[in-house]
């Protein structure tokens, strides 16, 4: 029976995971009374920071979607401003004229694809960055079904994705948003959630097989 598989280690039900990349914290020594805010475009960003400074919960946090909030609320950061769009480049669109007179330090992966700190340093922002977590293919041992369904939720799904296994005509791809589209070969044919969360793009999977 065709599955849906989920490209990364979240639970829900129905959907079979398949953990194609790792997450690894990269803990640092950094003095957070230089800044004011925070700004964050992952919750992987939010766990790994919280792992080693508690300290950030006391700065104003700058979140790119709801999701991410929710983390900084569950571990008792504060949240002042969310993103709308959810892709990076809108993001420091929308934080512009909020950032603006503040220390910012941005808090990120090791490799990412935005040009947030570009667009916020062009337009005055004074900002910092901290390289908080890296992310690393990990080998599946999976024998995937025809006709299945898979969700791509970052670049990094993509590649490591790609590393492993070949794409079958039978199989469907759904994106969670267009950055993570533009990883994909260009052979592929994908839907695109109309939201950047993995709720709706598991709506879109399903649709499939209504």
């Amino acid at each position: 029976m065709a599955k849906i598989y989920l490209l990364n280690n979240q639970k829900y039900p129905d959907i079979e995971n398949l953990e194609v990349f790792g997450i690894e914290y990269i803990l640092s020594n950094i003095d957070l009374s230089k800044y004011d805010s925070l700004v964050f475009t992952s919750k992987n960003a939010v766990y790994s920071l919280d792992s080693f400074n508690k300290d950030w919960r006391k700065l104003d946090s700058y979140a790119i979607a709801q999701k991410t909030a929710d983390i900084i609320k569950e571990l008792e950061g504060k949240v002042v401003f969310t993103g709308n769009s959810g892709h990076g480049n809108e993001f420091a669109n929308e934080l512009i004229e909020v950032l603006k007179d503040k220390k910012v330090l941005y808090v990120k992966a090791l490799k990412t694809v935005s040009d947030l700190p570009n667009i916020l340093r062009k337009n005055g922002i004074f900002l910092d960055e901290l390289i908080a977590y890296k992310t690393s293919c990990k080998k599946t041992y999976t024998n995937l079904e025809k006709n299945s369904t898979f969700i791509f939720t970052s670049p990094s799904s993509v590649e490591c994705f790609f590393k492993q296994y070949n794409w079958d005509n039978s199989y469907e791809a759904i994106v969670i948003g267009q950055t993570t589209a533009k990883f994909l070969p260009k052979e592929i044919k994908y839907k695109v959630s109309s939201l950047t969360s993995i709720e709706e793009c598991i709506k879109l999977a399903k649709q499939r097989f209504l």
